[in-house]
Parts: C-alpha cells; structure tokens; sequence
C-alpha cells in the first residue's frame, strides 16, 4: 500500500504473529499513519484493536507532535 505501512507489517508479523492484514485493517491503519481521524465500526472479533494497537506502537509517545 504505502511505504509507511512496512513498519506496521513488521509490527504484525514480529508482535502478533500474523502474515496478513484482515480485511479493511490495513486501509484503515494506513488511515491513521496518515494522521487522519477515523471512526471505525466493526464487529466483536472483526480485528478493531490492531488498527489502533499498531499505530500506537508506531506514534512517538502519547500525542504525536505536529510541528
């Protein structure tokens, strides 16, 4: 997808042992990377905690600076 997004499937496959994004996962943590507001809505067991797991792991700290 984006160059950006190899740390997050690094993150992946060394931290959670998966090979591959579910569905819609990776366009949304592409989303967030982008530093864009999401509102996602998925179901029980639709993987909503790596998509926001990931790009906390990645961020520098609580609030990433903007300046």
């Amino acid at each position: 997808m984006h160059d950006f997004m190899q740390p997050a499937r690094s993150i992946l496959k060394e931290g959670f042992y998966f090979e591959t994004f579910w569905p819609l996962q990776e366009k949304i943590i592409a989303h967030i990377l982008e530093k864009k507001d999401a509102l996602v809505v998925m179901p029980t067991g639709g993987g909503k905690s790596l998509c926001y797991q990931i790009p906390g792991l990645i961020f520098d700290g609580l609030f990433e600076k903007t300046s």
